[in-house]
């Protein structure tokens, strides 16, 4: 797999039946090695162990629905109430992180009404704030830090 904008970390691999398979510290099964699920795990990684995130408020590949269709987000991280903080789009490597990917991101949001939107490819990685005086998303220089 591609070197990302993430920082490394000690991944458990299997092979089974010609296919890789990553662990999911989240879900606490192995899942089928994809470009996408490869960022997903870097970012999970990195959110609970580089920005302290806890692991027990963070899922992976949640279900919801939105205008009556079944949509799945990548990565949400609740706040210590149970409501969503944030929410991470992962894209692969391969894939650019467009206005369609935001867009993507804020259907979700409409849904889930979190304080924060990342968006990531694993090479660049966004965040938007949700600033209420102004009624508008702010870009962020950086991810923050768990402060919830």
């Amino acid at each position: 797999m591609i070197q990302l904008n993430l920082p490394a970390f000690d991944f458990k691999v299997k092979k089974q039946k010609e296919k890789l398979y990553i662990y999911d510290q989240i879900r606490r099964k192995y899942l089928l090695l994809t470009p996408e699920e490869w960022v997903r795990q870097h970012f999970v990684h990195y959110l609970c162990h580089e920005l302290k995130y806890p692991r027990g408020l963070i899922t992976t590949e949640s279900g919801l629905k939105y205008n009556g269709m079944q949509r799945r987000t990548d990565i949400v991280v609740f706040n210590r109430q149970g409501n969503p903080y944030m929410i991470v789009e992962c894209k692969a490597p391969g894939v650019s992180v467009s206005q369609q990917v935001f867009n993507q991101v804020a259907v979700y949001n409409k849904i889930l009404k979190a304080n924060l939107l990342v968006v990531s490819n694993g090479l660049q990685h966004f965040c938007c704030n949700y600033n209420e005086t102004a009624s508008q998303w702010d870009f962020l220089p950086e991810i923050p830090a768990c402060s919830i």
